[in-house]
């Protein structure tokens, strides 16, 4: 009987390693095999780049899009973190998006003009996806406004508007939109059902080696955003952004309390579970974490720090100053494209209609005319797709191409990144009109 219950004890520890080793098994094959095949495939790219002749006459500046701070219910950082955050991440710009605050969008409450050389142009994430920046100082918004009203509103006081989350319905017709995001963080997080516990065998297994890689993970390819985007600027001028919907609310931390218990939350923040320490859980706490002091932290790890966020994709544009009404004339225009700098820095890109001496840039229109040659640089080797009317109609490898217009239409590229044998995208640029 004895040795009937080692063989059973046995076979019931061999089943749950071999249990455990199946739930790990992406987690282990993306520590050993595929987390270090991409950072040599990024330290590559580095090394690669070239820098680009600047001949647009325009200067370029990235920034972050839709981005939170601490007069969110849901952020918890201040701006002064937020400013050494783009220092760090080397962004010129940030557009901010908090959540109205009692339902009221007030453009006096946040960090507005250039603090230390970043410029913060406030902004608001407001009923039915609306996503207004740079209204005037002293305007206040309300959700409770009928929504034709506040997009006049917005418009009315020299704010441009944008559409947050595409993957949520919208009234894609209303007249005053300027633009939409073709990218958004968040949504391809929701992508996985929005809980950690999808992520939780990288986190377990490769958060400290590969956090940058760990956080890729969550990338799909936006192709239904593009889809909608490529529609939308058929019959009308609708500029594409990226939006970083910067939180830092994705973690988990916990804390001693004074009442003796485990208080552990998660950095919206939101207090998930507290638990009363017993003689037994006491001293493994203290082994675990170390000293049980009131009110100190006992472990945090996050998933989405403000940083991480703002390097992951980018908005690079072109102006001439790195001013307010300049930044805000750019995204009106469409001097705009989307690059996931995390993978390799897309500064320097370029997309351009060149002929007869003249040259139109990402979106502007001109008129149609014989020879006329769309240009599109980058700093590092990709793969360029160019699209006419949302149609795939050139496609080649190498840094540069030039390709003749056949005639009029809507021309935007895309380029890729070769990635560990696959393509991975990293540019899109806005259209260029050809009348």
């Amino acid at each position: 009987m004895l040795r009937r219950i080692l063989v059973g004890a046995a076979i019931v520890a061999a089943l749950a390693e071999v249990g455990v080793l199946v739930w790990l098994r992406q987690g282990l094959y993306h520590r050993f095999v595929l987390f270090p095949r991409q950072e040599k495939a990024w330290a590559a790219l580095r090394e690669q780049r070239q820098p680009i002749t600047n001949e647009i006459g325009w200067k370029e500046f990235r920034g972050i899009l839709h981005s939170h701070s601490k007069y969110s219910h849901d952020c918890e950082v201040p701006f002064e973190e937020i400013l050494a955050v783009l220092k760090k991440a080397e962004v010129d710009f940030i557009c901010l998006s908090d959540h109205c605050v009692n339902g009221r969008a007030d453009f006096s409450l946040q960090w507005r003009g250039l603090r230390e050389g970043e410029l913060f142009i406030p902004g608001f994430e407001m009923k039915e996806g609306m996503m207004p920046f740079g209204v005037a100082p002293g305007i206040v918004l309300s959700n409770a406004t009928d929504s034709a009203m506040l997009a006049r509103q917005v418009v009315e006081h020299g704010g441009v508007l944008f559409y947050a989350h595409p993957e949520e319905a919208r009234a894609w017709d209303r007249p005053e939109l300027a633009g939409m995001e073709i990218y958004n963080i968040h949504a391809d997080f929701k992508s996985h059902g929005g809980k950690l516990s999808s992520l939780l065998p990288d986190l377990l297994l490769n958060q400290r080696r590969f956090p940058d890689q760990v956080f890729r993970t969550l990338f799909h390819r936006p192709e239904p955003f593009v889809r909608r985007w490529d529609e939308l600027n058929q019959g009308r001028h609708i500029t594409g952004i990226a939006g970083n919907d910067c939180h830092q609310n994705t973690g988990l931390r916990a804390f001693y309390t004074t009442n003796g218990t485990v208080r552990i939350e998660d950095t919206s923040p939101r207090t998930l579970k507290e638990i009363t320490l017993n003689w037994l859980t006491r001293p493994l706490a203290r082994i675990c974490f170390g000293p049980l002091q009131p009110n100190r932290r006992l472990f945090h790890v996050q998933l989405d720090p403000y940083e991480r966020m703002a390097r992951f994709v980018n908005t690079h544009v072109w102006a001439q100053d790195l001013t307010e009404p300049q930044i805000l004339d750019a995204l009106r225009a469409g001097r705009v494209f989307v690059g996931f700098d995390m993978l390799a820095d897309s500064t320097g890109f370029q997309w351009v209609a060149a002929g007869s001496g003249a040259m139109t840039v990402m979106g502007e229109a001109t008129d149609y005319k014989a020879g006329l040659e769309l240009v599109a640089r980058s700093p590092v080797p990709c793969r360029f797709s160019l699209s006419r009317n949302a149609t795939l109609v050139f496609r080649r490898e190498g840094r540069t191409i030039r390709w003749a217009a056949p005639g009029p239409g809507k021309y935007r590229v895309e380029a890729e990144l070769q990635v560990a044998g696959r393509w991975e995208p990293w540019v899109y640029a806005n259209p260029i009109e050809l009348r």
